[in-house]
């Protein structure tokens, strides 16, 4: 039975890319194709996320019940934690890269010989998601 929720996940997840391409592609370039585009590619993987959930907690419902050793209310919110941790801290680096990075060509553009500064507020930037990963760790460690 996992095996044909996984192939129905599986194909889900492929038609989750393909349809708000081929709604894009049917009709004319205009803005409104890209925002009807946008809001179907979201629609749709927030239904696919949905259907995971609910096929991933169905079966190992059964399981968890069945075992004890681990669960409890501070593992539930170390794992949220940790998840937490990553996702905002991720969040926050690509913020930081992409308005370092438009700044950094810029900059490049008028003066070829501050490429390696550049480079050093580039790393700052990302090194705020590898500090969110490094807090994951931790926490996952303590669990």
């Amino acid at each position: 039975m996992t095996f044909t929720v996984g192939i129905i996940f599986l194909a889900a997840l492929i038609l989750s890319f393909a349809v708000p391409f081929g709604a894009y592609a049917m009709g004319e370039k205009s803005k409104g194709r890209y925002k009807k585009a946008l809001f179907v590619n979201i629609a749709t993987y927030a239904a696919i996320v949905i259907i995971g959930v609910i096929f991933a907690f169905a079966s190992t419902a059964t399981a968890a019940e069945v075992s004890n050793t681990g669960s409890g209310l501070a593992t539930g919110l170390g794992y949220i934690g940790a998840a937490l941790a990553v996702g905002l801290s991720g969040i926050g680096g690509g913020i930081a890269v992409s308005s370092a990075a438009s700044a950094a060509l810029g900059a490049i553009s008028e003066d070829g010989s501050i490429f390696g500064k550049s480079l050093i507020f580039l790393g700052l930037a990302e090194g705020v998601a590898l500090y969110g990963l490094i807090i994951s760790f931790m926490i996952l460690g303590n669990l």
